[in-house]
């Protein structure tokens, strides 16, 4: 309806009025300018699923290329969840490091909530004095220098085991990944829980059917009210019936040190693993720390899927570089043959002297980075970053992968040249922002140094006693690097070798 004319020609009000309708004029569009200005770039959404649809079936690849399009800092909405994509250096940084508290925390996630006993694992926890309690726990006992220092007859003695075993092959095809299996499962078994055990190929498949539910794209934690999308698809009974057995086999463990304990009088004559330990923490807890079984079962989880499935991945496809590189590989075994010194085997003081060999896991680990997307951040807080606004509960996904593949930073990013390491100070313990395969800041990897320890190794023995070559005739270069994506990105086939004493 138009005002009388009367009204606007009044002395008294049109001018205030005019005024006040001018300014609020210009500052609600100088404000929504400034909030378009100061939100990260965003690829066109759907009604509903939002940017769902563009994730496809091997996610880090997917987003890479939205970057490419959008920019390093893109915002993506995921059904109703507004999730920032980081796909450069400087941005991890800045996540990682300058913003490190703000992002400490992580979201609540169906699949992970269900398999690590409602988020009480060191990696999907809430940040919180919770949190904090037990990563110390773990890391006192378990992953600090010292204690992965005090393993090293452990890990000596499953090497050499490994070695003697694919001996005994007597030049037949060998399966490599059950191999290497065993022995990292033998590791983490005998400093976490005491003793080895002997299924450790069916601890294997429960660990992948673990790591590819991981990394499942499920609908509900976007769309809640369409959560029975993942019934639909099974995931539920399969994340129910994973979840039963590894709690099963947690229980037995756990049962298992009770009664030693009793058998023992109470529990303190006898060499204590971590299990023990875990049990002592929670006969002495407090009302303030909430430490009860599910918790133990919770980190003993953590110490299997880390321990054993990025190790056990690491030196797969290190190996598989080198067989498809035999330039890399003559490299490496002079280097060791070298800092060996004719000795029957390669040590843990040797590894020190080994510049290539560290040259070569450092390539490896940029090249296939175990972790292609960070476990998700979220932020506590209002923030900027890189000059956009990020709003408080915003997911934040780190493409790793992205980053170490940058051609901006990395010279032929995505060929082998461990060679690029040797005269470079970038190393992966999370300083450097161009190399993660362990993450940064607070919610970095605390288990990178057992799982380096074991991967120098095992990797260096591996090329010290065999020459490898593939089966059938097939040459080097041919060696199948498909890929599964799941939480991890991993060889699909196992790696089947003809192995040759070289001397």
């Amino acid at each position: 309806m138009l005002l009388p004319i009367q009204f606007l020609m009044s002395p008294l009000i049109s001018f205030p009025f005019l005024l006040l309708v001018l300014i609020s004029f210009k500052w609600l569009i100088s404000s929504a300018f400034k909030t378009r200005k100061d939100l990260p770039p965003s690829p066109p959404k759907l009604p509903i699923i939002g940017n769902l649809h563009q994730l496809g079936s091997s996610p880090h690849l997917s987003l890479r290329s939205l970057a490419q399009k959008y920019g390093p800092v893109m915002m993506l909405h995921l059904g109703s969840v507004p999730v920032l994509v980081v796909t450069s250096a400087k941005a991890a940084q800045e996540i990682l490091k300058t913003h490190d508290l703000v992002f400490s925390n992580r979201p609540k996630l169906i699949i992970p909530n269900q398999l690590t006993y409602g988020s009480k694992d060191i990696g999907f926890a809430p940040y919180g004095e919770y949190w904090r309690q037990i990563k110390s726990i773990s890391i006192i006992h378990l992953l600090s220098k010292t204690r992965v220092q005090s393993f090293r007859q452990v890990r000596e003695r499953e090497t050499t085991r490994l070695i003697e075993l694919i001996g005994q092959s007597g030049g037949s095809v060998v399966n490599i990944s059950n191999m290497l299996v065993k022995v990292t499962n033998n590791v983490i078994c005998q400093v976490a829980l005491g003793r080895t055990y002997n299924d450790s190929l069916k601890f294997k498949d429960l660990l992948v059917r673990f790591q590819i539910l991981l990394g499942v794209l499920c609908v509900g934690n976007y769309i809640p009210w369409l959560s029975w999308v993942d019934r639909l698809r099974g995931l539920d009974r399969q994340t129910k019936e994973l979840a039963k057995e590894f709690n099963d086999f947690y229980d037995g463990i756990i049962e298992e040190h009770l009664l030693k304990r009793e058998m023992v009088g109470g529990g303190d004559d006898h060499e204590h693993d971590l299990v023990d330990i875990l049990l002592d923490v929670q006969r002495d807890s407090t009302s303030d720390f909430t430490f009860g079984r599910d918790t133990i079962k919770a980190i003993i989880s953590d110490m299997f899927s880390g321990g054993t499935d990025t190790t056990l991945a690491s030196i797969e496809w290190a190996l598989s570089e080198l067989i498809k590189h035999p330039q890399a590989m003559k490299r490496l075994q002079q280097e060791v043959t070298q800092v060996s010194k004719g000795r029957s085997m390669i040590t843990e003081d040797d590894i020190h002297n080994m510049p290539y060999l560290k040259a070569v896991l450092k390539e490896t680990l940029r090249l296939h980075t175990i972790l292609p997307l960070m476990l998700p951040h979220e932020s506590m807080d209002d923030v900027k970053v890189m000059g956009y606004d990020v709003k408080k509960g915003t997911q934040v996904m780190i493409n790793g992968w992205a980053i170490a593949r940058d051609p901006s930073i990395w010279d032929d990013a995505d060929m082998f040249k461990p060679e690029r390491f040797l005269n470079s100070c970038v190393d992966f313990k999370g300083f450097h922002y161009e190399l993660l395969p362990f993450g940064s800041g607070r919610r970095g990897c605390p288990g990178m140094q057992f799982a380096i320890s074991i991967t120098e190794l095992v990797l260096a023995n591996l090329v010290y006693k065999y020459e490898f070559a593939l089966p059938n005739g097939v040459r080097s270069e041919e060696l199948d690097m498909t890929e599964v994506v799941g939480l991890l990105v991993r060889k699909r086939d196992p790696l089947l070798l003809v192995p040759t004493p070289r001397f």
